[in-house]
This record gives C-alpha cells, structure tokens and sequence, in this order.
C-alpha cells in the first residue's frame, strides 16, 4: 500500500471567481504551479546543482546530456518567475541556479556539462540557458562572479561555427549567439541571421511555418518558430514587425486549437510538453502582437494549465512525466528523456509579465467557444477546426500535414484529432482508410480548405489512390472518398478512438458502428453510401487517454465512391436516425449531401 502522505500533491492558492470567474485561477496560481514543479526536482540535482537527472528512459543523447536538459529546461521556467518578480524569487532560488551555471561550466568539475558538436542535444539546451540569462540578467548574470561568466561564456561560444539541423534547431544558434553578442562573447553575425532568414523558406502563410522543408505543420509552429525570432528581438532590440504580425494572424485560428476546458488538440510530436503550447499565446500578449484581449489570454492559458493540473501533472513525484495525463511512452520520440517534459517551462512566458499587467488584472473574458459552435480554416496547412459550444469538443480535421518521414506517424497521419482524444498506436484503426492489405497514408496532397471543406489526395505504396473531401458541420464531418484501387481491393475506415480506464462500451447496428466512454464521449462512423460492413476494433495499452481504446470501423468490399458520417460528441448518438436525416446523392460527377435542415453540399467526384 502506499503512503499517500510522501505522494506529491498541488497546493493552490483559493479560487478567485470575481477577477477570474471561468478558471478561478488568477497570478498567484501561476507562481504556485510554477514553485512546486522547481521544489519537486531538487531532490535529483546532482552534487553541484549542476544536472538534473530524473527518472525514466534515457534519451539517445545518453544521461550526462539529459541532465543537462533537466537543469536548461527549469531554468526556463526559474528566469520566468524570477524576473516576473523583478528579482523577488523565492529564497535560494537564484543562487541554486547560479551555482548550477558554475558547476556546469566547469570542465573538472564532476557534472560539467558535455561541450557543444554538430547537431547535438546541448544546442538545444543553450538556446534556453541563454534567454534565461537575458531575462535575468540584473539579477543573476550580473552578479556572476567574472571567473563563471567567463566560463559560461566560454561554454555558450562553442556554438559558434556548428552545424545545425535544418529545422527549428537553427533559431537555437541564432538567440544563443545574439546573447553571446550582447556580453561581449564570440559570435558570427551570419550565423545569427542564418536562422532567421531560413524560417523564410518555411513560411507558408496563414501566420504558419513549417518546422523544415517536410509539411510538419505541429505545435512547433507556435513553441518554436514563432517563439525564437521573438525572443531574438527581445536581445537585440530589433523591431521584428514582420514576426508580430505574422503571431496576430497565426493566434486568429491558433486559439481554437484548445477545448473550452482546456485540453489541446492531441496532435503532432513532443506532447510531452502539454502546456509549452501556451508560449505563442503568452507571446502575443508580451510582444503586443494578439487578437486575444487580455482578459481572453488568461482564460485560454489558465484553463490549459488547471485542465492538466486537475488530471494528475504533474505526478505523484511532482514531477512532468513522459506522457499525457500519465506516462506513455508510445508517444515519445528516442530524443525524448526524462526532463524533456520541462520544456513545459515555455507555457510560463506569460510569468514575464508584471503583476500589474492587463493580463493579469483585467477580467477573464471567454473566448469564441464558449458562446458558439467554431469553425476555422487554415488553407495554408490544409487543417480545418470544427469546435462545438455543447460539449466544449475541437477536432480537427488534417489535409495537410504528414511530417515525411515516417510515412504513417499516428500523431500526423490521421484524418482527424481532437482535444478529447488520442491515436492508437497498435491497431492504427482510427481516423484513417486503408486498401487491402493494409495500406499506410503516404505523402499527403493538399487540394482545398476553406470555409467547411477540406480535402486532399495520398497514393498507397501500392499504387492506389485515395481523395477525399471532408464537410464539417457541429459534430459532424462528412467524408467523400473516392478510392481507385483493382476490383475486389478491401477498403475499410476507422472514426475516432476513445480510450479509458476501463473498456468503452461499443454498439454496431446496420452500417455503423459506435463507441462510448464512461463519461459519454462517443465515436460512431455511420455508412451513408457504399459501405457494406460495420465493427469496433479494441486494443489495450495502445492510446495516451486511457488504456483500454475503442475504434468504430467500416468495410466495404470494392473501392470507389464512400461516403462516411464522422461524429464524436459529449453528448448521445443516434447513428440510425442521422443516417435517416442525412441525405446523399450519387451523380457521375458530384455527391450532393443534403443536411437535415434542408442545407445541401456539393462534392465533385474525383
């Protein structure tokens, strides 16, 4: 049995319903959250504060690296609360940082730091120990004896002339050479702007970049291609109008991304991070650069932080583990180790704001999903957001990013995510068609996404090809396929899987399929044409919410022409009645769906 006096629990400050009558959560909660998640890892610092080595599964970069990381990644979040409080840490917070830095730096001391090499691990840890070091500079930098900042100097400096990979690793070089540049250390000027002018090539409009040259259209659009260059300006005094403006357009759709509880969309790598996509939110606010109010900032940000806070993270150790709401590995990445969670520190940017910010003593004000039904296009990325008031739900539905390489990630593959719910990683059932045998997504082809249509086209590796078109209406996404595959080609589709503590109750009648949760969150697929067969495939252990997951899925047993009915809702489904309701006709060269208010649709055929 264990003692439940030694697990960790969140001590919060009282609710605040007057300042805060959404989240209830107002500064102080912020600075509790952020204190206890900087106590819980002191007791795996190393001897000379210099490393943090927490528990769990290494990172290919080995241990002495992922220490390292545990010491750049709470500092993020150290520099944050120390400088939003002008300096007035709590005790012994900056000095046991300082001392870290002095450690770290020191070549024959135990836990020094590995050098930095070509695309390694550290480069990313210096892009973070060197922001902290410029928020803080007054109050720890500052007050470094010259012998450390010499060294720390000298440890920063070994990026200069290193290569970097091509992605958001190069905006890494480019704030920690500005900060090298702005105490007087070693730098090269075109590696600065190297960064910089390379996110040109990977802006694709919208306020959206890709994370490369592969269409990786994730949450590092927002925790790193638009945080860094901000950042940059922050060191150089640059005006950065063109990354301002391009924040306000990418925050215009980029807040629908979250429920009207909190949960983000579960989509994309690194989700370990949970609320490091709250940085480019946060951002807009410090940069003066969001459509949000200030009142509308705090709700979103606050209900992130308190829907995870409220579901177990951090942990019964307090610490960020490798997971979700709990540890799940299959969703990691082999860079990922036991402190990468803290690049949950990023969610924290807004702690530089002082108290007496807007942001912080303004109202909270809601936000578009909670007075309405949300729909948002992003046609530069080819993802559509369908958000419904009722259950407070997101999906969204993806016909544009794939990420390369592998060819069928689950977590960008899928047709369609939501905050509520997670791929599988065994059956790959969900959200996603396959042409006997069993066929992977390739390469996805943007085609259209405006208004409440999206589609695209991918090619299997054997030659077949699947276009489909998405209508989204409420809950509702209606899918058009058309499938060119040989005669007698297999084709089936699965909707969303739902996962949970214990096994979701499932129900299939006459062309379709359905699944529900405990709490009422059902998937069901419903066949409105060419569909023959209808099942729910299980597995265990497979999803990050939950380790019993269910899937609706539907076969047919010729290619061609499908029309599916998605739904996924916090309230009752009635596959029958709204496959009565809704109606589809099938010409030579268009599907007309005709919705139960008389509204109709029109799909040209492929």
């Amino acid at each position: 049995m264990t003692d439940d006096s030694k697990r960790f629990h969140l001590h919060l400050p009282p609710t605040d319903r007057i300042l805060s009558p959404r989240t209830g959560w107002t500064r102080a909660h912020w600075e509790a959250v952020a204190d206890q998640l900087l106590d819980a890892v002191v007791p795996y610092a190393s001897p000379g504060l210099a490393r943090y080595d927490l528990p769990g599964r290494p990172s290919w970069s080995g241990v002495r690296s992922d220490g390292l990381e545990g010491f750049a990644r709470t500092f993020l979040l150290a520099a944050f609360r120390i400088a939003g409080a002008r300096g007035e840490a709590p005790p012994g917070l900056i000095e046991r940082y300082a001392d870290g830095l002095a450690a770290g730096t020191d070549p024959s001391a135990a836990d020094s730091w590995p050098v930095l090499t070509d695309c390694s691990q550290q480069m990313v840890e210096a892009a973070s120990i060197a922001i902290g070091l410029h928020e803080t500079r007054a109050w720890l930098w500052d007050r470094l004896d010259s012998s450390v900042r010499e060294r720390v100097v000298a440890w920063l400096g070994g990026f200069v002339g290193k290569r970097t990979w091509d992605n958001n690793w190069m905006l890494f070089q480019t704030v920690s050479e500005e900060f090298l540049k702005s105490v007087g250390g070693p730098y090269r000027q075109e590696e600065i702007d190297r960064g910089l002018a390379r996110i040109e090539d990977w802006y694709v409009g919208d306020g959206w970049y890709t994370d490369g040259g592969t269409r990786n259209f994730d949450y590092y659009c927002g925790w790193a291609m638009h945080l860094y260059p901000l950042m940059w300006t922050r060191m150089s005094g640059a005006s950065g109008e063109v990354y301002r403006d391009r924040l306000h357009t990418f925050l215009t759709t980029y807040q629908h991304f979250f429920g009207s509880d909190g949960a983000p969309i579960h989509q994309g790598r690194s989700l370990a991070y949970r609320f490091a996509a709250l940085a480019p939110v946060w951002m807009g606010a410090l940069a003066d650069a969001s459509p949000l109010s200030a009142g509308q900032t705090r709700k979103l940000t606050s209900s992130v932080v308190r829907h995870f806070a409220e579901r177990g993270v951090p942990d019964s150790r307090g610490l960020l583990s490798l997971g979700w709401y709990d540890t799940f590995l299959p969703a990691t990445q082999s860079y990922s180790g036991p402190a990468s969670p803290y690049w949950a520190s990023k969610g924290f940017l807004g702690l530089l704001l002082p108290s007496e910010h807007p942001v912080w003593t303004e109202r909270e004000q809601p936000l578009p999903l909670d007075e309405g039904d949300v729909v948002a296009a992003v046609p530069a990325t080819g993802l559509l957001l369908h958000g419904t008031r009722h259950d407070g739900l997101v999906r969204l539905v993806n016909h544009g990013s794939d990420h390369g390489a592998p060819p069928d990630d689950p977590h960008y593959a899928r047709f369609a995510y939501s905050t509520r719910t997670g791929p599988d990683h065994g059956t790959a059932a969900d959200n996603h068609i396959t042409v006997s045998p069993a066929s992977p997504r390739g390469a996805i082809h943007a085609l259209t996404c405006e208004d409440r249509t999206a589609s695209s086209f991918y090619e299997t590796p054997g030659g077949e090809r699947v276009t489909t078109t998405s209508v989204v209406r409420g809950p509702w996404e209606i899918r058009v396929h058309a499938i060119t595959a040989p005669t007698g080609s297999t084709v089936r589709e699965g909707g969303y899987a739902v996962a949970d503590a214990s096994p979701p109750a499932v129900v299939t009648g006459a062309g379709w399929a359905l699944a529900r949760r405990a709490d009422g969150l059902t998937s069901a697929l419903i066949g409105l044409y060419g569909w023959q067969h209808a099942t729910v495939v299980r597995d265990v252990e497979a999803n990050a919410f939950g380790p019993h997951s269910a899937t609706p899925r539907l076969e047919a047993d010729s290619p061609g022409t499908h029309v599916t009915l998605v739904v996924l809702s916090g309230d009752a489904v009635h596959p029958t009645a709204l496959r009565d309701a809704i109606g589809v006709e099938v010409s030579a060269d268009a599907v007309e769906i005709t919705f139960p208010d008389g509204d109709t649709v029109s799909v040209a055929r492929s």
